[in-house]
């Protein structure tokens, strides 16, 4: 036999299909239904092939009674595969290896690279597809070869897994693997799993409670006495539930008339009609038609223990032909059937303690002799135990059961992330085709915003979010259709009556078709006949609604089916609005964010800035970026960061921003700027400021980083420091990449210590990279790890910024971040020569009609004579003011930018005010005339003293 893993890679199915379906493509024809549905689960689950974290959890313990039952068979089972290099694996019931067997020591060393050993967890969500969890997450057999595998390192294996039921209440105790290297796999594997979890199931049966004992030993005590002491019916131990398979006769005889064993199907069948039968309180007897022109002799037994114990039996008797006409209440078995009196009817109660359906070995018996009046051809029956269980009980007990592991199901698959049409679909892939053929979900575009939705009715228009079908070929409304329901169909009786509505039989002349007569004709000819429409009803709002269509099914929806509708909806609903109300406060936090972020370019010609603001997928952070504008035509660059995420850390930003804008506007340097802002946080941090009543412990500010930097493009310098922010990175005009040396500084809000200052000169065309800690660290890669990757990136000749911004979030950022991100580049340029004109200026008021005239001819040069009588009273002014007043040298300067500068120097400290003159006054006119004529002006102060500054917008060219 061919592995299976060789011949998928043979054809080239598998060969690109695992790649293509991570970048979105379709890959349907080329990889198993089984196998695309995990890969897709574990994509929901977030699983990265190419990096694993796999929990561990040390002392890891199973069930005494399972560990009982394994053990013998998992020894046998190990010891059979001797010559065979294959491992197996036994996991508890959340997929964490528990004991592993048998294997070389290569393959276990290669297993135990990919922590495919005890105590690691192998469920679907931390390690992808595999024999175990994939096996846990689908309920039953698989088999995984190969590149079906979704993780990279656990592609070189194959592996085979089921899960181990306890037969009586179907819960999964444990999950049985075999595990080999790729090249070594073989289908064969599925068999010896089956086998073995059969095995293991029915010795955990064997170890049943003392009432399910006695009913067992009331049976055979019945049968024995029933048919004289000869009759050999000791089905013990017994089979689980979904493994039924008789066993052969003993030799000489066959198992069944044509010597050949049951077919699933007629076991199925089988146990369906069994099922009915002990449910049935008043039927004794039933026919089967079975394959091959076979029956099968149905017959209901009540049997009691020595205890009191009460139970109901059904036995199954093979026939080579027709036997019954007619199957329901009898009052003597026909010829072939052991005589025993029929059960006395009794009435309807609900027992106790329910006791599950179990199946039971096929035990064959002896052929009783054919009446003589015997019409039957066949010459050999087998007759065995099929079911046991309380009365009345049985079908009932097995959907109960079903239904309660759906609901199971969508408690655990449903809401798995606060996504509004995410939750839509999770829905209907739970319904489909476990409860209904189609599914389908529509919600106004309200609920999709994250808004409140309205009162919804017939004349709301809704949209189509979600369907599941099992084909495509429905003619129902696809994903995206707007949808309006006129008021006779049962989405709009639901909606205006806010409860669920059920069509058991969809027909030409319901109230439905109306919707859309063509459209409805063409969905009965596709066989969709029956109707269940539910609201989705949360807090007692109407949120939407879902629709449920049965077509493979021939059955019509119950009462019961409603019910179940019900409380998936019911489920369903409460997700979607939990995503709903996410929506909504992340887009307030997102509207909010982006009001406080700067909006478009600041007017400035010192640097070219790019920067990029991306946030986290859990929502808005407090990472924020800022451009500032300074006298003198320098630049502040800004970048921060405020832990959390949110309102509030969105909040906090804004007021941080707002605090730095207030300090650049004094000119403080900047390491007074930190420690100012340092001393605003800590006050906050503290409380003061907010309202008595606001007393939430996340009212202050749990820890805020800051890089602040100011570059002069005159004279080419650049001054930095931060508060606990990372360090920035410079890349040359030739492409070298530096980190600057800062002195960290404690996180703002701490205070007590000081902030330290780094000046460095730049070459023009240096960028200067200031970003967040999200940029270069996750939970998934270490700082240093980020840096060098960083630098990398930044190692390039003559990118422009807007380039240099795309390369580093393409190279460093994960597909989903869990941190926000605040990228700032900023290309610096150099104010020329011919831009700048600067005098010293002597203590003697004599020089000021020369510094006059210095600056009418500077203006003239640079063409700007239309500002020429302005600048002149500006600078006569300013420089009077200076050698009257001030001390230390003092000089001139003017600089042509966005607007014409002027500046005036000197060595004090005292800072000119702005005052109104009285009428008697001398003096105190000058610099209010100085405010009147220029657009700006203001005061900065130096290590040596301070500048007045005057700005004016050029003249329009």
């Amino acid at each position: 036999m061919i592995p299976l893993s060789v011949a998928w890679d043979d054809i080239g199915g598998l060969v690109d299909a695992h790649e293509r379906f991570l970048a979105g493509a379709r890959v349907d024809s080329d990889v198993r239904d089984s196998v695309l549905d995990s890969w897709k689960r574990c994509r929901y689950a977030g699983v990265e092939p190419d990096r694993l974290l796999v929990p561990y959890a040390p002392d890891l313990a199973l069930d005494q009674r399972v560990l009982r039952a394994a053990h013998p068979v998992l020894k046998r089972l190990t010891a059979s595969l001797a010559d065979v290099n294959m491992t197996v694996a036994l996991c508890d019931g959340q997929a964490r290896m528990i004991e592993r067997y048998g294997g070389n020591r290569r393959l276990r060393a290669r297993l135990n690279d990919v922590n495919f050993a005890p105590g690691f967890d192998i469920s679907e969500s931390a390690v992808g597809t595999n024999g175990v969890g994939t096996a846990l997450a689908g309920r039953g057999l698989v088999f995984v070869a190969g590149r079906e595998h979704f993780a990279d390192c656990l592609q070189p294996f194959s592996c085979a897994g089921a899960p181990i039921r306890n037969p009586l209440s179907g819960r999964i105790e444990a999950v049985l693997d075999l595990t080999c290297l790729r090249d070594d796999g073989d289908p064969a594997m599925m068999r010896l799993v089956r086998e073995a979890v059969r095995d293991i199931e029915a010795r955990l049966l064997e170890q049943a409670t003392e009432r399910e004992q006695a009913l067992l030993t009331a049976y055979r005590r019945a049968g024995h006495d029933a048919d004289g002491g000869q009759r050999d019916v000791g089905g013990w131990p017994p089979q689980p539930q979904d493994r039924l398979q008789p066993l052969p006769a003993p030799t000489g005889r066959s198992a069944t008339h044509d010597g050949s064993a049951l077919g699933p199907i007629d076991l199925a069948v089988l146990r369906e009609k069994a099922e009915e039968l002990i449910a049935a309180p008043h039927r004794t007897l039933d026919e089967v038609v079975l394959s091959g022109g076979r029956t099968a002799t149905l017959l209901r037994r009540q049997v009691s223990g020595a205890a009191g114990e009460s139970g109901v039996v059904v036995e199954a008797r093979v026939l080579g032909g027709p036997r019954l006409r007619h199957a329901g209440p009898v009052s003597t078995p026909p010829v072939g059937v052991p005589t025993v009196p029929p059960p006395a009817p009794q009435p309807t109660r609900t027992p106790t303690a329910v006791l599950p359906p179990v199946i039971l070995r096929a035990v064959p018996e002896p052929a009783p002799p054919p009446a003589p009046e015997s019409t039957d051809t066949g010459t050999d029956t087998d007759a065995w135990l099929l079911l046991v269980g309380e009365p009345g009980v049985g079908r009932l007990a097995v959907l109960a059961r079903r239904r309660l592991e759906l609901l199971h199901d969508a408690g655990v698959r449903i809401g798995t992330t606060l996504d509004v049409t995410r939750t839509a679909e999770e829905l209907t892939e739970v319904a489909v085709p476990r409860f209904a053929d189609f599914t389908a979900v529509d919600l106004p575009d309200s609920v999709l915003r994250g808004e409140e939705p309205g009162p919804l009715g017939a004349d709301t228009p809704l949209r189509r979010v979600a369907l599941s079908a099992v084909h495509e070929e429905s003619w129902l409304y696809e994903v995206g259709d707007a949808v309006q329901y006129v008021s006779s169909t049962p989405q709009a009786r639901a909606l205006e009556g806010r409860q669920p509505v059920l069509e058991p039989t969809l027909t030409v002349d319901g109230g439905w078709i109306a919707q859309d007569p063509v459209r409805g004709e063409r969905i009965l000819r596709t066989g969709i006949h029956s109707l269940i429409t539910v609201p989705l009803r949360a807090r007692g709002v109407i949120l939407g609604v879902v629709c449920f269509y049965r077509s493979e099914r021939p059955a019509p929806f119950e009462d019961d089916d409603l019910s179940l509708a019900q409380e998936l909806a019911g489920r369903a609903a409460i997700c979607v609005d939990n995503a709903r109300r996410y929506t909504r406060e992340r887009n307030t936090a997102l509207a909010l964010q982006r009001s406080l972020l700067p909006r478009g370019r600041s007017e400035q010609n010192a640097v070219e800035v790019a920067y990029r603001y991306l946030p986290a997928q859990a929502g808005v952070g407090g990472d924020w970026f800022d451009v500032i504008p300074l006298s003198g035509a320098r630049v502040a660059l800004v970048v921060g960061d405020v832990v959390g995420h949110g309102l509030h850390a969105a909040a906090t930003m804004g007021r941080l921003r707002t605090a730095v804008h207030n300090f650049c506007a004094l000119d403080l340097a900047p390491e007074e700027l930190l420690t100012h802002l340092d001393d605003l946080v800590g006050r906050l941090d503290r409380g003061e400021g907010w309202a008595v009543e606001n007393t939430h412990q996340d009212a202050g500010i749990i820890g805020a980083t800051c890089l602040y930097a100011v570059y002069d493009p005159v004279s080419r310098r650049c001054a930095l420091t931060r508060a606990g922010h990372p360090v920035p990175a410079i890349v040359g005009p030739d492409g070298t990449v530096d980190f600057v040396d800062l002195p960290p500084g404690p996180p703002l809000g701490l205070g007590g210590m000081p902030f330290e200052t780094v000046e460095l000169e730049l070459a023009e065309g240096s960028q200067l990279v200031l970003y967040t800690d999200g940029l270069i660290e996750d939970r998934l890669r270490d700082i240093d790890v980020g840096m060098d990757k960083l630098r990398a990136v930044l190692a390039c000749v003559g990118r422009a910024p807007e380039d240099t911004c795309e390369a580093v979030l393409d190279a460093l950022l994960p597909a989903r971040p869990s941190d926000d991100v605040a990228l700032l580049v900023a290309r610096t340029h150099a104010l020329g020569p011919g831009q700048v004109a600067q005098w010293q200026v002597p203590n003697d008021p004599a020089f000021v009609s020369r510094a006059r005239m210095l600056v009418i001819d500077q203006l003239a040069a640079w063409r700007l004579d239309e500002l020429a009588f302005t600048t002149e009273l500006v600078a006569s002014e300013l420089v009077t003011n200076a050698i009257r007043h001030a001390t230390g040298p003092v000089q001139l300067r003017l600089l042509r930018d966005r607007a014409l500068i002027c500046e005036v120097s000197d060595g004090s400290s005292t800072s000119p005010r702005l005052r109104r003159a009285r009428t008697e006054d001398e003096g105190g006119r000058g610099l209010f005339l100085v405010a009147q004529l220029t657009e700006r002006w203001g005061t900065r102060y130096t290590a040596d003293g301070k500048i007045i500054w005057t700005e004016q917008p050029l003249p329009s060219p």
